[in-house]
């Protein structure tokens, strides 16, 4: 598969620890750097706002998607390449899944949790075969996998949920799973000539 573009799942706010936003930065720039089209939740706040400013700031194609009631909570980012307001959160979440290649999921509250498992739930069922690769920016998702552990431990997610995704430690290790996934797809393709 390769990506052209990503979506990236964080929060509207910008947490307590700096390293969230050092990472939001880095991400953005290098989604920019690779050329690859960030695709994120339209708002100019918070963490996802950082993510985009860095990426716009590279020169990168940004696509936000906000549904029109957070219009006035999340502010809207006029600045973005393409901005897309939609009516419900569900549509939101219907075109982010559309327009991505690959999922980034970094530091967020109940929204990211919600995307995550959303997006998690929609492989499993077999509706993508999309990367899904969780930031564990200061080991901020740590209870977020133990609770997926959880829930196969209790024989109610089947083991092989743990294959729906992939927790890496920082942005340049999640950027280099994107980088396998366009090789890989590279690779495909020079066997198919």
């Amino acid at each position: 598969m390769t990506i052209a573009a990503a979506a990236v799942f964080c929060g509207s706010r910008h947490g307590s620890v700096p390293a969230f936003g050092e990472a939001a930065r880095e991400m953005g720039a290098g989604l920019a750097e690779r050329n690859i089209h960030l695709v994120y939740g339209g708002g100019a706040v918070g963490l996802m706002g950082v993510v985009a400013d860095a990426a716009l700031r590279k020169g990168g194609e940004v696509t936000g998607i906000i549904p029109t009631f957070l219009h006035d909570r999340e502010v809207m980012n006029d600045k973005v390449t393409d901005l897309i307001v939609t009516e419900s959160m569900h549509e939101r979440k219907r075109l982010m899944f559309a327009k991505a290649d690959a999922f980034l999921i970094l530091p967020g509250g109940l929204g990211t949790f919600d995307e995550l498992m959303e997006i998690m739930t929609w492989r499993q069922l077999s509706l993508h075969d999309k990367p899904i690769v969780i930031v564990n920016i200061a080991n901020w998702a740590v209870h977020v996998v133990a609770a997926l552990e959880a829930a196969i431990e209790q024989g109610l997610a089947d083991p092989s949920a743990r294959g729906l995704y992939q927790v890496v430690q920082s942005v340049p290790e999640a950027l280099a799973v994107l980088g396998r996934e366009k090789k890989r797809e590279e690779k495909a393709q020079t066997h198919r000539l």
